[in-house]
């Protein structure tokens, strides 16, 4: 059977599932197949759905045959990272901690995607716990980048943004604290978008720091991470921490051009340190949007950002301690030895460090919007890097020696720390072959500009490069 449906997005499924062109069904086989004939190479799932998957793509495509159609996810199957629950589906967050852990209840972002028909294939591999940057699992195994096997997808949600660079699912939810959506979304050639903190539940995740964490999605196509935000964004009761602001309809604008749109490009900072082929690329990509009617305006960010790696991970260290505690009393050896380092210097944290990170936290964020009252968009790459070998634990960038856990959220964990949403989008290929990302920081609860920005830099170029896997 040939798995041509499982390389299309969304936005080209949908239309045909609607008009029952093809059936939720035979969509699901294609994708199904598709794992079946990669998962021995890049090891993205930890649970594979098979029959669950078959029976719901049935049940979608008796529902669309009956005139019940949901929406453009209906019958779309879809991939969901391990630390976000599925009622009555091992959630074991990538740990021999969990191995056993079966949840009685469903995340809220899986009711909202159930309740819009998608067929869930699995639980994606990821870095134990979502406490890293390369997705070298020891429990359930390292996955592998789809562009070259030898090379890390990036994490957290390595899982996810391999799953959806193979072809293994159509799209993917994983969840980013620091980059961990965005960093493998941008190492594997694919869109990555994180959202701003409280536009979507948290609710049924496994946290590791409850005021850093995102749920977010890996897609094929910056129209389909709109779909998707569409589908899980909004309110939830379950969740103090989301907005009761309304959500927005993400696609209405998204084909509307970006002319007289204000361009921030922030080169201290993020065009440094840094890789010289992404640097040239991502310039090449800013020119890109600046063709297409964009102003560019030169700004600088506040001082507290070269603290934003610090303050992220004295919050993030802290926070994830606390939730380990009685984890880590009962189970220590289970945990993987990375895992339990960063614990252990979590453990170390004061209390006044940690309020005083928080403090320094607030005037960043207070200081960075009023950054963004000057444009309506930053631009900056995603990572400094492309992506590096399995096994190991530096790069050297521009001669200059950086641990791969600091350099692959260099430049993402500003924007967790402030909270707003980012987007990330593939803008080309290195000389090896490895992607290239270009990243779109917005407003707070302004995801329709870095989608409108994205989609237009995305239709003006080339996007039809799939890995040779």
């Amino acid at each position: 059977m040939s798995q041509e449906l499982a390389f299309l997005p969304v936005s080209k499924l949908a239309p045909l599932i609607s008009s029952r062109q093809i059936s939720p069904v035979e969509l699901t086989k294609q994708v199904l197949q598709r794992i079946e004939a990669a998962e021995p190479k890049v090891n993205a799932y930890i649970t594979k759905l098979t029959q669950q998957a078959l029976d719901e793509a049935s049940a979608a495509e008796r529902n669309i045959l009956a005139g019940n159609y949901l929406g453009p996810l209906h019958g779309i199957p879809i991939g969901i990272k391990d630390n976000i629950n599925i009622q009555g589906i091992k959630t074991t967050a990538g740990s021999a901690v969990l191995a056993k852990d079966i949840p009685n209840y469903n995340a809220s972002t899986v009711d909202r995607l159930r309740q819009a028909g998608v067929v869930i294939v699995g639980k994606l591999n990821m870095h134990e716990f979502a406490y890293g940057a390369t997705t070298n699992n020891l429990t359930y195994g390292a996955t592998h980048n789809p562009w070259n096997l030898e090379y890390i997808p990036g994490g957290s949600s390595g899982g996810s943004g391999a799953a959806v660079s193979a072809s293994e699912c159509i799209a993917a939810l994983g969840t980013d604290t620091v980059g961990s959506v965005n960093t493998p979304a941008a190492l594997c050639g694919v869109v990555g978008l994180k959202p701003t903190y409280g536009r979507v539940s948290n609710f049924g995740v496994i946290p590791l720091s409850w005021s850093m964490d995102h749920v977010g999605m890996v897609n094929k196509s910056v129209t389909d991470a709109a779909l998707t935000l569409q589908t899980i964004a909004g309110y939830d009761p379950f969740d103090v921490t989301t907005s009761s602001l309304p959500v927005p309809d993400y696609t209405s604008n998204i084909e509307n051009g970006i002319k007289g749109l204000r361009i921030g490009i922030p080169r201290y900072y993020f065009f440094d340190r840094i890789d010289p082929e992404v640097k040239q690329q991502v310039e090449k990509s800013i020119q890109v949007l600046i063709d297409l009617g964009a102003t560019p305006v030169e700004v600088t960010l506040p001082a507290e950002l070269e603290l934003s790696f610090l303050l992220s991970f004295t919050i993030v260290f802290s926070e994830a301690s606390s939730y380990h505690e009685p984890l880590v009393k009962k189970w220590a050896e289970l945990y993987s030895p990375d895992v339990r380092l960063y614990l252990g210097a979590g453990e170390a944290i004061t209390a006044t460090k940690y309020l005083k990170a928080q403090r320094l936290r607030t005037s960043f964020k207070q200081s960075l919007n009023l950054v963004m009252e000057q444009v309506d968009v930053l631009v900056t790459p995603t990572v400094p890097s492309p992506a590096v070998k399995i096994g190991e634990d530096f790069v050297v960038i521009n001669g200059q020696e950086e641990r791969v856990s600091q350099a692959m959220f260099r430049y993402t964990c500003p924007f967790n720390l402030s909270g707003q949403p980012t987007l990330a989008v593939p803008c080309g290929l290195t000389e090896k072959g490895l992607p290239i990302s270009m990243q779109i920081a917005g407003r707070a609860f302004d995801e329709a500009t870095i989608l409108r920005v994205g989609r237009a830099f995305e239709a003006a170029t080339n996007h039809e490069f799939q890995p040779a896997l």
